[in-house]
């Protein structure tokens, strides 16, 4: 028995990934597919405030600006989406004999970070 892992930069990649493996490769006893429900650096932005620095002119006849600052809290619009994307881990079970083809699909299919653990 060999346990495969990999990671992949979305959920979709990885349900891709296992359903291809799973249709194509006999010997495979357990799967577990762990989603990251938001990314680590997305929920570090989240909790902070967004700033908006707006110059203006102080007079009409004036080179002189002042600075105005809106601020708000960071919600999910602010944050800007490769940073909200969501990754993927995929571990499985499987038999010796289907380890290369295994890894072989799940690297075209954009796993990486892909370990075998006999």
């Amino acid at each position: 028995m060999t346990v495969i892992s990999a990671e992949f930069e979305s959920p979709e990649l990885a349900e891709l990934a296992l359903g291809r493996i799973k249709s194509t490769v006999s010997g495979v006893h357990s799967v577990r597919l762990n989603y990251n429900r938001i990314s680590d650096r997305a929920e570090r932005l989240r909790g902070g405030e967004h700033y908006t620095i707006i110059p203006v002119i102080s007079t009409v006849h004036s080179y002189n600006f002042f600075t105005a600052v809106l601020e708000q809290p960071a919600s999910e619009d602010v944050i800007p989406e490769p940073s909200r994307s969501r990754s993927a881990r995929l571990s499985l079970i499987c038999e010796d004999s289907g380890t290369a083809q295994i890894k072989s699909l799940l690297h075209a299919l954009g796993a990486y970070n892909v370990y075998e653990k006999k």
